[in-house]
């Protein structure tokens, strides 16, 4: 879905064979700020481009709201779309309830902002909370707000319940026609530090889920990693940070199961984050401190921006799955979010890539879409001729434990591409400085499950057959005749 900001104004939206699609316009409340919405789609490895003409003389009408004061015979306060259903608590405004209709499940999660007050030493130890360290001074946080100020949004392109916690904290929550996660787009800040107290925020999600103290993260966006609360897998542990030592890096995604439903929560951005009891998944959204942790910045983490401090925004996506299906939504929807598509804007009808030829509204770079559980990582330059093409399996072995998508996958490259065709396919180490071939690698005695190893990929390649193991990335140079036009 693309939103723009708009003057109050009706829009005319085409694609790109120049039919006009539907939009809506949607009006934030408490500002004048509207935004445009329409669906657009774009074809792999490639561009389209739509049209938005401002039609003169008319004014949008007033969305469709509801405020918090409502009064209905069931109080129950819902958006949904044909696959998720959140449930909303009239009197507080928070959410109270997510649905699968999908998969017929229904878990009741509590979200809410909550911080920490961060430390500034006590008898255990004089370290502080600042910019290399977290260290709040109580193990529980406190509320941003037991309750929201609401504002329903319901729209044919969009539903949406804005909840206002405070003066600088605020959230979006919202359901696109399709979607099969619940998005929230979190604002906050600046954080208020005129009390003497420095406050680390957390959106925090709480279910009845029993975790037995594990949650699970991922590195670097492509292995996902088992956690155990208070627990180091290589040496007995003396825990005396219950909340700091529990905190892990979440590149993109967090989630807890109880081997039969699945919470996730997939990040738009690195953030810290943890379970901290069972049901229970947190994540850090912003923090501002007065004391330097005396770790070489020299200074507090207390930036002021335009004078009264930062505010952030960002998104978490919440999805909820059976356990056994959970790795096909998050594998492939944190991919979408990390490579979404660009909007780029221009007036008029832009101009072309090259004088002379034809404007294209639409292009793909493939002929064919690659399998669900191949990513084309690298596609770049290396001399006139050659190319620098790398390509990862994005799921892990038995991931998968539905479908296929965790076996081996082998690809035809040959005419893979519209523009060009691959003549010669050389392999190269991961970093491309030297041929796989004559790469020497040390060999380590490892305990593992046989049953479970990869094999390892011949060296000899031929671009009709090109095999990827789970996990595994592969780097090629790709000599290549162009098309054409190409």
């Amino acid at each position: 879905m693309v939103r723009l900001p708009v003057s109050k104004h009706i829009f005319l939206v085409k694609d790109p064979n120049g039919t006009v699609i539907p939009s809506d316009v949607v009006t934030m409340p408490s500002s004048d700020r509207q935004e445009l919405l329409f669906s657009a789609s774009v074809p792999a490895l490639g561009f389209s481009i739509y049209s938005v003409t401002q039609v003169p003389g008319q004014s949008p009408q007033a969305h469709t709201s509801k405020p918090r004061s409502q009064k209905s015979s069931s109080r129950i306060l819902t958006i949904q779309n044909e696959y998720i259903r959140a449930r909303f608590d009239p009197d507080t405004g928070l959410l109270v309830e997510l649905e699968n209709m999908d998969q017929k499940l229904l878990l009741p999660v509590r979200q809410a902002f909550y911080w920490y007050n961060a430390s500034t030493g006590n008898y255990l130890s004089d370290q502080v909370s600042g910019a290399y360290i977290f260290r709040p001074n109580r193990q529980e946080p406190l509320l941003v707000s037991r309750w929201a100020q609401i504002h329903l949004v319901k729209k044919a392109l969009v539903q949406e319940v804005h909840q206002n916690f405070s003066a600088w904290c605020s959230q979006v929550v919202r359901l696109y026609p399709g979607q099969r996660h619940l998005e929230l787009e979190w604002t906050v800040g600046p954080i208020p530090v005129g009390d003497g107290w420095g406050k680390e925020v957390i959106s925090r999600f709480d279910t009845e889920l029993e975790t037995k103290g594990l949650f699970f993260t991922d590195s670097n966006g492509r292995e996902i990693l088992e956690r155990r609360r208070n627990y180091r897998p290589t040496w007995v542990l003396n825990m005396t940070e219950p909340v700091a030592g529990n905190y892990y890096p979440v590149n993109s995604r967090i989630y807890i199961t109880d081997g039969k439903a699945q919470l996730t929560v997939l990040t738009d951005r690195s953030q810290g984050g943890s379970s901290l009891k069972d049901g229970s998944v947190e994540l850090m959204v912003h923090r501002r401190l007065l004391k330097d942790d005396r770790r070489g910045v020299g200074e507090p983490l207390l930036e002021n921006g335009s004078g009264s401090g930062l505010w952030v925004r960002g998104r978490h996506l919440v999805l909820l799955d059976k356990a056994r299906t959970a790795a096909v939504r998050h594998r492939l929807q944190a991919e979408k979010e990390l490579l979404a598509p660009q909007v780029v804007l221009a007036q008029g009808s832009g101009t072309p890539y090259h004088p002379g030829v034809k404007p294209r509204r639409q292009f793909s770079g493939l002929r064919r879409e690659l399998p669900p559980n191949v990513h084309l990582l690298t596609l770049a330059r290396w001399g006139r001729e050659t190319l620098l093409l790398r390509l990862e399996h994005q799921f892990a072995v038995q991931e998968d434990m539905v479908g296929n998508l965790s076996s081996p996958v082998t690809l035809d490259l040959r005419n893979l591409f519209s523009a060009f065709t691959i003549t010669d396919l050389k392999e190269t180490t991961l970093a491309a400085n030297q041929l796989r071939a004559s790469a020497s690698r040390l060999q380590w005695t490892v305990n593992t499950d046989e049953g479970h190893t990869p094999k390892s990929s011949p060296f000899q390649l031929d671009p009709a057959s090109v095999t990827l193991q789970p996990m595994e990335i592969r780097t090629f140079l790709a000599s290549v005749q162009w098309e054409k036009d190409g």
